[in-house]
């Protein structure tokens, strides 16, 4: 019985979905998940559950049935989170139709690419709350230690965390919108369902406030950096990117505090890393052998690992969107900005970049086994937090320890750094400074699902300069294949916006609650407008 309530909820109240039938997931054994209490029972199937829990992030369950022999599209974490990320941005182009709502600023309450952000990320919170609940048993029972239930545990409160965290960028406004954060958020959800009356509960679980929300998320990360296991040691060695660590729980406070304009704590948790971690002298070596166990690099953090038998499948893995399908290529509007030097090494043909040999346009290569597709997700790695960290110097007119972090980024990527390199006289104020650190995420991250989050972080700015240039969803190049000119530097070719922008006003600056939820739970209330 316990199963079927289970089962049930899962479907119709956490993700409002209108029959048991639907959820898939907790049927998969082994790869996916046991079902539960069955999953508690022995150490092996309780560790087997926690790869469940990471499946759940890496795959997911699109459209509520497998579209692949994998079981899904990516969402939220597994390759969803960049495609969707990006395509809401400008600086790639959606060429055909599978992001095209998104791309546009056309979805509703019913379209599957933001709903399924939705379903599955709640889906995946949660499993981490049933591993959380179940561990915990676990450990009254005598079936594992304390330690052991203390890590699986921090590792899901990671999860839970920052995939709150993500949904609240999408589905909510930025911290800044109101004073003291007090908007409506999104529903935390901190509950593994069990019973008939966590149904009746859970299922008219009000949104909590932005404000809220945050909170909830830093007390789950601190948690996390508490009680995980890997992350003690001050090397970077010896650790497995694809699971979760105390290094992960930091950097992802950094990006936290980052939205939140808490300048000083992204200095004071970035700087907990600066003995474990390095960034690459090569800036392509991130993105080199990525398949499980861990890349040997110094700078990857946390990934979403994937395998032959283990990925968003054609529909949706990274090479196949980003390469092989040509789904999705980089904008002429990055493509041909100024402050991305021709000879950046991360304009190389053939090494982060692919041009597509009949059309010449230009797709991202950081992903690209197109056969297996066993790319790794970045979710976060060391350049994000040495970015973070910089742009929180410069806001806090320290221009020296700025520039010098935003150097140890850029200048691996320059051809001659001795003379390309920023200076202090290249900025005329601390304002120009964060610019050209905002530029630098653009390159850095291109195609690794960072837009759309420094975008929604942006409006309404302290910097005017930075408020003036994001009032919103920007405008973009034409849905389409851009012509070949468009990638040949220095031609007289002009880039057009024909997608207009969305005002930050607008209700589309929103994803909309998806309908299956508000049919559950209609007291939860949708965006303004939808």
């Amino acid at each position: 019985m316990k199963n079927i309530i289970k089962t049930i909820l899962l479907s119709v109240v956490v993700l409002g979905m209108s029959s048991c039938t639907e959820e898939k997931i907790l049927d998969l054994k082994p790869v996916n998940n046991i079902l539960s209490p069955d999953a508690f029972k022995t150490p092996t199937l309780i560790s087997t559950y926690m790869n469940g829990v990471y499946n759940a992030a890496a795959i997911g369950q699109y459209n509520a049935a497998p579209t692949s022999p994998n079981g899904g599209r990516g969402y939220v974490w597994g390759a969803a989170f960049v495609e969707q990320g990006e395509t809401r941005g400008e600086d790639v182009v959606n060429m055909q139709t599978f992001y095209e709502l998104t791309y546009r600023g056309t979805y509703d309450p019913t379209t599957a690419n933001n709903v399924y952000y939705w379903v599955d990320g709640y889906r995946l919170i949660n499993r981490c709350n049933i591993m959380i609940e179940g561990s915990t048993d676990a450990v009254a029972k005598g079936i594992i230690t304390q330690a052991v239930a203390n890590d699986y545990i921090g590792q899901c409160k990671f999860l839970r965390a920052i995939t709150h965290l993500e949904l609240l960028t999408y589905f909510a406004r930025p911290y800044f919108f109101t004073p003291g954060a007090t908007h409506p958020g999104i529903p935390y959800r901190e509950v593994g369902v069990n019973t008939s009356e966590e149904i009746a509960t859970e299922s008219v679980k009000p949104r909590n406030t932005v404000a809220e929300v945050y909170a909830k998320v830093l007390t789950d990360l601190n948690d996390a950096e508490t009680l995980i296991t890997t992350g003690n040691s001050a090397t970077f060695t010896s650790r497995v990117v694809g699971r979760a660590s105390k290094w992960a729980a930091i950097a992802f406070k950094t990006r936290l505090y980052l939205q939140k304009r808490d300048w000083a704590n992204v200095i004071v948790e970035g700087n907990k890393l600066t003995a474990a971690f390095a960034i690459t002298a090569d800036p392509y070596a991130p993105f080199q052998n990525t398949t499980s166990p861990a890349p040997s690099n110094s700078e990857s953090i946390f990934s979403i690992q994937h395998s032959a038998i283990s990925n968003p499948g054609s529909n949706a893995a990274l090479a196949s969107i980003l390469k092989d399908r040509a789904l999705v290529c980089i904008s002429p509007i990055l493509w041909r900005d100024s402050k991305w030097l021709a000879d950046d090494k991360r304009r190389e043909n053939g090494k982060f970049i692919y041009t597509a040999p009949t059309t010449g346009i230009k797709y991202s290569n950081k992903y690209t086994d197109i056969t297996n597709r066993t790319d790794a997700a970045p979710v976060i790695r060391y350049a994000e937090v040495v970015l973070n960290m910089a742009e929180a110097q410069a806001r806090l007119s320290n221009p020296t320890a700025a520039l010098t972090l935003l150097n140890s980024v850029r200048n691996r990527s320059l051809a001659i750094p001795a003379t390309q390199a920023y200076t202090a006289a290249s900025f005329a104020s601390d304002a120009a400074l964060v610019e050209a650190i905002l530029k630098e995420r653009r390159i850095e991250f291109l195609q690794e699902g960072r837009r759309w989050t420094d975008i929604h972080r942006l409006q309404g700015d302290p910097i005017a300069s930075i408020a003036d240039a994001n009032k919103g969803v920007p405008a973009k190049f034409a849905n389409g294949a851009p012509a070949a000119a468009a990638y040949v530097l220095g031609n007289s070719f002009v880039v057009t916006t024909s997608i207009a922008p969305i005002a930050y006003e607008s209700f589309k600056f929103l994803w909309p609650i998806p309908q299956i939820e508000l049919n559950t739970n209609p007291g939860l209330g949708q965006n303004p407008d939808w």
